[in-house]
């Protein structure tokens, strides 16, 4: 085995406590191991004054690392599973999926009021196509307003006034030890979040043997179930961030229960369906949920929403 191990990562604060913390567990697992961190910068990290749907979308956090891993730069990567898209490229795979944190999104308000009570015209920021979608489609009567930058910049810009309230993952928070700002959780009854929210992906190449016995010991079974799931929905539907798409998947009673949204970016068009799969045929399960969506409505949505981006 490997005595050097080097993680890639982004620099945020977030991609930062992310790395260190499969590095410390890589660490704890083989001590005799040396763990060093690669930071790399990626297109989404220099583009902080648009929509990421204005400029590509999912793969704008993790191209250049993978490229990085690619060329032996690094021996492993650790992204957000949230920012990785249905298709990887030719000789990387998903090594490992730690154990995942709280996948919902959650509300951060200024005065401490739900979601349900904001009076008409409120603000809420979101950077996020798929979370402004479902809070239209609940509440239409509220203005979405774009924000873009890192946790505690989009917390200061909540503070300082220029929104009512802010929606965000409660991972990103709970990790970096700022839950206390939480408002409200939003569980899937409310908004279904992004397909991997709340877990993290270890990319790999994918004959890289040492590193292979390391994922092995990283690898949570549920959680890979999930999110298996939910990336399959992913695949077959084609999502990206240019598209309102989400599919969550949790285990109950020994099944696996799917539930995906596809909507229009005004929220008025919502499509939600649900499947229920046995764990052992949960990447069909997602295939078939993914066109379960389309063909109760979902397809004339997403033919809209391409039609509108011509």
């Amino acid at each position: 085995m490997k005595k050097n191990i080097c993680i890639g990562t982004r620099g945020s604060q977030l991609a930062l406590w992310q790395a260190n913390f499969i590095k410390s567990e890589i660490e704890h697992l083989f001590p005799d191991l040396i763990v060093e961190l690669k930071i790399i910068k990626t297109t989404g990290d220099m583009i902080t004054d648009r929509p990421l749907a204005m400029v590509g979308g999912k793969g704008l956090f993790v191209k250049e690392i993978e490229t990085a891993l690619l060329n032996n730069d690094i021996d492993l990567a650790v992204h957000s599973m949230k920012d990785m898209p249905g298709e990887l490229p030719c000789g990387l795979i998903i090594g490992a999926i730690p154990e995942r944190e709280n996948p919902f999104d959650v509300l951060i308000s200024k005065d401490n009021s739900l979601l349900a009570d904001y009076k008409k015209g409120a603000k809420i920021g979101t950077s996020s196509l798929r979370r402004a979608s479902q809070i239209k489609h609940i509440r239409p009567d509220v203005e979405i307003e774009s924000i873009r930058g890192n946790l505690d910049t989009r917390i200061k810009k909540l503070k300082a006034g220029d929104y009512d309230a802010i929606v965000l993952a409660a991972a990103g928070l709970r990790r970096l030890g700022q839950d206390s700002e939480i408002t409200e959780y939003l569980d899937e009854t409310i908004m279904i979040p992004a397909v991997g929210q709340g877990a993290l992906c270890i990319e790999t190449r994918k004959n890289d043997r040492d590193i292979a016995a390391i994922m092995k010991k990283l690898d949570h079974h549920d959680t890979r179930i999930c999110v298996t799931g939910e990336r399959a929905f992913l695949k077959q539907i084609e999502g990206s961030c240019h598209i309102p798409v989400a599919c969550f998947g949790k285990i109950q009673g020994g099944k696996v229960i799917l539930t995906a949204v596809v909507a229009s970016e005004n929220g008025k068009k919502l499509i939600k369906e649900q499947i229920i799969s046995s764990i052992n045929k949960v990447e069909h399960s997602g295939k078939a949920l993914a066109d379960q969506v389309l063909e109760k409505g979902g397809r004339k949505i997403l033919e809209q929403l391409n039609s509108n981006d011509r």
